[in-house]
């Protein structure tokens, strides 16, 4: 009896290579977030909780979208679920243009709510997808090692969001009362016309992707040989008691959380710490934030040749803590670098937890990678937090939820990651 020929990374070069690219471009609609939350603060004067919905709206379409994903997955399959992720983030992108024209906020948030959605897809099709394709016991290394072209297009969305969006000028409030009433509507519709090129262009490159991606021969590879993954109520009921993947949906939840929150409040916390730095200068530190984040990215999946995943985790988020310690209590300099340093550390976070949730899964892998993906709500709900700490205290003070965030994903990366039953108390 012939032996079966054994599962290598190199026969699925160019599916991982297809599929890795989707993690570059995602990276674009996620990190010009960063760039719309001062900018159209700024257009529509807005309080920094108003806008932080814009990270609520693209977080809630995660969401909403993940567990519908998950059914996608199932009914259609990778390719034709990856296709479909792809128009429906071009469908996002191209509402900028008549949101720019109505110059409604509102608009802009159901323009990125649809543009989330689409990512939603893609992400609980990509994940799981970078896991199967190759042996199980490097699959850590290979998420990494995806998720790092994820932190490339980090780093050139906010070259791409000051080149474009923050192009334009930028006046005071006390440079504003002193304009009519036609100025500031002529000020403020070219302002937030500066969005329609990028996102003309993001919606492009989709378009084009998903051309490549349909007409591309994309292995579909069962999650366990034989069984089925149907996603019904029962499987729901039974998967919750992988007590991995419940630790590790909730450490998602907050790792998100602060990597989004973190995100947001760069630019913000630049002025802050330097009062009176136009934005565009401000935005320099979110560019070494998230070239920190493309390093830590890149470094990992080497670390984790010679580091087990688990604790090389532990040791990020310890360190974490500590950035976000500086914080708080540092006055000085000092706050605003571990800020910047932070994007190095949060690197692994989000491909090793979703790695170590989903093993041992089995047939509810896509179930699994589904409320993996929901979990991302985190980003929604944590800068909301902290816009409305920042109100009420100051900017600052809101670091407390990154902070408690943090914790969690630590106290995962040191215990929770261990395979038992869900039954057992989350903190055991």
């Amino acid at each position: 009896m012939s032996k079966s020929a054994p599962i290598t990374e190199r026969q699925y070069v160019m599916p991982l290579t297809l599929v890795t690219s989707l993690f570059f471009l995602w990276a674009l609609g996620v990190n010009l977030n960063d760039i719309l939350i001062p900018h159209l603060k700024k257009v529509f004067d807005l309080t920094d909780f108003r806008s932080s919905l814009i990270q609520s709206a693209f977080f809630g379409g995660y969401f909403l979208a993940a567990l519908p994903a998950g059914r996608l997955m199932e009914r259609i399959g990778y390719r034709k679920g990856i296709v479909f992720g792809l128009l429906t983030c071009a469908t996002g992108a191209l509402l900028f243009i008549p949101a720019a024209s109505i110059q409604l906020y509102g608009f802009f948030l159901f323009a990125l709510f649809v543009m989330a959605c689409g990512q939603a897809v893609l992400e609980v099709a990509a994940n799981p997808y970078v896991t199967l394709l190759g042996p199980a016991e490097s699959s850590e290394r290979r998420l990494n090692l995806a998720q790092s072209f994820n932190s490339v297009g980090a780093v050139v969305t906010p070259f791409i969001g000051a080149a474009f969006i923050l192009s334009a000028a930028e006046y005071s409030r006390e440079q504003l009362a002193t304009m009519s009433p036609a100025q500031i509507a002529a000020y403020r519709s070219s302002v937030v016309s500066t969005v329609r090129v990028p996102y003309l262009i993001i919606a492009g490159i989709f378009l084009a992707v998903a051309a490549m991606i349909y007409f591309a021969h994309l292995p579909e590879i069962g999650d366990q040989k034989g069984v089925p993954t149907k996603s019904t109520g029962r499987e729901l009921a039974e998967i919750l008691h992988y007590g991995q993947l419940v630790k590790g949906v909730i450490a998602q939840f907050f790792y998100v959380g602060a990597q989004v929150g973190v995100a947001s409040f760069v630019i913000r916390f630049a002025q802050h710490s330097m009062p009176g730095m136009p934005q565009k200068a401000a935005a320099f530190y979110l560019k070494l934030h998230l070239i920190g984040f493309m390093v830590g990215r890149f470094s990992g999946a080497y670390f984790m040749r010679r580091i087990a995943a688990p604790r090389l985790l532990s040791l990020y988020a310890f360190c974490a803590v500590l950035c976000i310690g500086v914080v708080l209590y540092i006055s000085g300099a000092a706050p605003l670098w571990a800020i910047v340093l932070l994007g190095f550390f949060h690197s692994i976070m989000f491909p090793t937890i979703f790695a170590l949730s989903i093993k041992e899964l089995g047939p509810y892998t896509k179930l699994g990678s589904s409320l993996l993906v929901a979990s991302i709500i985190g980003g929604a709900l944590c800068p909301a937090a902290m816009g409305f700490i920042s109100d009420h205290t100051s900017i600052r003070q809101a670091f407390i939820v990154p902070l408690i965030c943090q914790a969690y994903v630590l106290y995962f990366a040191l215990r929770g990651y261990k395979p038992a039953p869900a039954s057992q108390t989350i903190f055991r």
